[in-house]
């Protein structure tokens, strides 16, 4: 939970509009498998950095349906273990237990402002995409990648 809290103090904006002080305390709520979960990244011992998914309700993944979605949501590595890799392999990592667990979709959302995650994310195969989500903020980017 320490490093959702560093994540979200880390960002320029506020995450209120997503209900994130009560998707804190219910933890680990919608990240729960089967549909979700959380990874963490460790240097030397110590937690560094964090990625969750979480089912799409609107994909049908819970009733079975055919092409059903995730959400990869709250990546984030400390500064000081930032240029090691880590986000690339918490994002791989994340991308293989979302094709255990059955998705045909991922999809996130990011800020323009966010160059160097906007880069990570399109190495990691994914490509800007139709809103899919009520994210308020101005310079929001949506991204989705198939997992078939």
């Amino acid at each position: 939970m320490a490093l959702c809290k560093e994540y979200a103090a880390s960002l320029p904006f506020s995450l209120c509009f997503q209900g994130f002080e009560a998707e804190l305390a219910s933890l680990p709520g919608s990240y729960a498998p089967p549909g979700g979960c959380m990874l963490l990244a460790l240097r030397d011992g110590r937690s560094v950095g964090c990625i969750a998914m979480r089912p799409l309700a609107a994909s049908g993944y819970l009733a079975g349906d055919a092409s059903p979605a995730c959400e990869m949501k709250r990546m984030f590595v400390q500064p000081a273990s930032r240029g090691l890799g880590l986000g690339r392999m918490l994002g791989e990592a994340l991308l293989v237990r979302a094709k255990q667990a059955g998705y045909a979709m991922m999809k996130l959302d990011t800020e323009t402002t966010f160059v160097e995650a906007t880069a990570l994310y399109r190495r990691l195969g994914f490509a800007e995409a139709p809103r899919y989500n009520d994210d308020p903020l101005e310079h929001t980017i949506w991204m989705t990648k198939n997992l078939g």
